[in-house]
């Protein structure tokens, strides 16, 4: 008899034990997320996302008026010549001034017509956890690892493109006329800027602001996401 309730006591303990785990599989599956993206969907929606975003940039930015236009990248007066500007502007130089910023902005649309094969490099170079880490990341997260892995080549790619259209847009013809005028002035600071770093970094700034405001279009607007795999991995509460 007692060898009989010990063995009831020890099935009953199995029993509940049994159904304890299988409580714990049920709830362990049903925290696996449904419709989740596999890791080669993520790995080719970020990539997409990025050859998208960086052909929308580089279609924008180097068009004809593509800085110029934008006022959110156009390509001001050196800061620090502002000065500068505004004295001649007053001694009646307004149309060369207007010209000068304009050739300015000629020159970062010469160069962003280099940029994407630089980007499309980047972007076949990237690792399992760069692409998590953009997937997963901030809406800049894709913007950031583009700048930092491209940054370096791109101003090297792009200082005798950017030279070569300020040759070729004249920017001395205008900017000399101001500076000149500006410099004969008795007891004023002397104004010469470095005009063609001064553009590099104007459009590499630009660039990445308009690449920035394409990652966030595909991460937020489902309109933006034009393919199939886009609007898997993009439309996937995580």
């Amino acid at each position: 008899m007692m060898t009989f309730r010990l063995s009831l006591i020890f099935g009953l303990l199995i029993l509940f034990c049994s159904c304890d785990a299988l409580l714990q599989i049920a709830d362990s599956a049903s925290s696996i997320p449904v419709g989740a993206p596999t890791k080669d969907e993520i790995s080719r929606g970020i990539r997409e996302a990025l050859i998208v975003g960086t052909q929308n940039t580089v279609e924008k930015t180097s068009q004809l008026n593509g800085f110029y236009n934008n006022p959110l990248i156009r390509i001001p007066f050196p800061p620090e010549a502002q000065k500068a500007e505004q004295t001649v502007r007053s001694l009646g130089l307004d149309k060369q001034v207007d010209q000068f910023v304009k050739t300015l902005n000629r020159g970062a649309e010469e160069a962003s017509k280099k940029a994407t094969p630089i980007f499309i490099s980047a972007i076949k170079q990237m690792t399992l956890r760069d692409v998590y880490d953009i997937w997963q990341g901030e809406n800049n997260a894709a913007t950031r690892y583009l700048r930092n892995t491209t940054e370096r080549r791109l101003k090297r790619e792009f200082r005798p493109v950017i030279k070569e259209a300020l040759d070729k847009v004249e920017l001395t013809r205008y900017w000399n006329p101001v500076v000149s005028t500006y410099n004969k002035i008795p007891l004023v600071d002397k104004v010469n800027p470095n005009l063609d770093e001064y553009v590099l970094t104007e459009t590499l700034d630009g660039l990445f602001l308009v690449i920035a405001q394409e990652e966030a279009k595909i991460r937020e607007d489902p309109v933006a996401r034009v393919s199939e795999i886009l609007r898997k991995v993009f439309g996937y509460n995580r």
